[in-house]
């Protein structure tokens, strides 16, 4: 029994006539005839009453209506495959770090679906560590995310520069100043992220090129809740220039002088499996497109992907 001969049997039993089934099926006479000779010889039962007028048999009512789910299941079945295979349909876990997540992501995955409805994406909110760590064990897909550290099997493709500002209390004696200078920070409480954080290293690494300036810090384990802290007058605190649209109220924000604080970002995959292929594949193109809209100057990081290869084991 397959497809084609269900599909035979149905139409038959759609016009009551072996004749017109298999002129809507483009088949001769015979081959209708022979398929459902051999179906109902496969079956061990007759299906149809044949004479000037054919008619189902008890057997045959009751495979008509089972066989009706059946093909319709299967040709769901070579859809959905067919969608797989062109990527129009998947499931894909997306791994990525704040304040991308919460500021660039959500209208872009909006559009991506629009465009494409059948695939379903989870996303997974995470540093830039764990997303390593994540995507080396086959927990995610595909991430967004900061420059990975080297020597795994991860290649990273930077697409923008998320920029930096220094944000304070309208009324912080820093709010005088139009411009703030790394050793302004001094005697200030400066509001950080956790150790792990790539924003914390970057910002660390600054300061130690400004003289290793000691600071007072208070860490705070969230970077989209740095403004909200600074809202309450706790400190200050050098946050991703797109979390501050708008600033919190009370608030005054400045440019930082010196050399640029800002935070590569990034597509990472895992560099065996790039190019990615089926319904990944969309969701990398559609971000990479989406993202090198950002204000990101692509010139600056021509020929310049990273490939981070796992040390071969001799």
């Amino acid at each position: 029994m397959d497809l084609k001969t269900l599909k035979t049997f149905q139409m038959i039993v759609k016009h009551g006539s072996f004749i017109r089934a298999a002129d809507e099926m483009n088949y001769v006479q015979s081959t209708v005839t022979m398929q459902i000779q051999k179906l109902e010889s496969e079956l061990g039962i007759q299906l149809i009453e044949r004479g000037k007028k054919i008619s189902l048999t008890e057997a045959g009512r009751l495979f008509y209506d089972q066989s009706l789910q059946i093909v319709k299941n299967i040709d769901q079945l070579q859809m959905d495959l067919t969608d797989l295979q062109l990527g129009e349909r998947g499931n894909i876990r997306l791994g990525v770090t704040e304040p991308t997540a919460s500021y660039r992501l959500p209208g872009i995955i909006e559009r991506f679906l629009t465009e494409y409805p059948k695939v379903r994406i989870s996303l997974i909110f995470a540093n830039t560590p764990t997303l390593c760590d994540q995507l080396l064990k086959g927990d995610i897909d595909v991430a967004l995310c900061s420059t990975p550290d080297l020597g795994s099997d991860l290649y990273y493709e930077p697409l923008f520069k998320e920029e930096f500002v220094v944000l304070m209390p309208e009324n912080h004696p820093l709010a005088q100043k139009a411009v703030i200078a790394p050793e302004d920070i001094r005697g200030h409480r400066l509001l950080i992220t956790s150790k792990i954080c790539p924003y914390r290293r970057k910002l660390e690494m600054v300061l130690q090129e400004s003289g290793n300036i000691p600071v007072d810090t208070m860490e705070i384990g969230s970077m989209t809740a740095l403004k909200f802290y600074v809202e309450r007058g706790l400190g200050i605190a050098l946050v991703p220039e797109i979390v501050l649209n708008p600033a919190p109220t009370g608030t005054a924000i400045r440019a930082m002088i010196g050399d640029p604080i800002d935070m590569t970002f990034g597509i990472l995959t895992k560099a065996s499996e790039y190019p990615l292929k089926l319904a990944s594949s969309k969701l990398y193109q559609f971000l990479k497109q989406e993202l090198l809209q950002t204000g990101f100057d692509k010139r600056q990081f021509i020929d310049q992907s990273i490939r981070t290869l796992k040390p071969e084991t001799e």
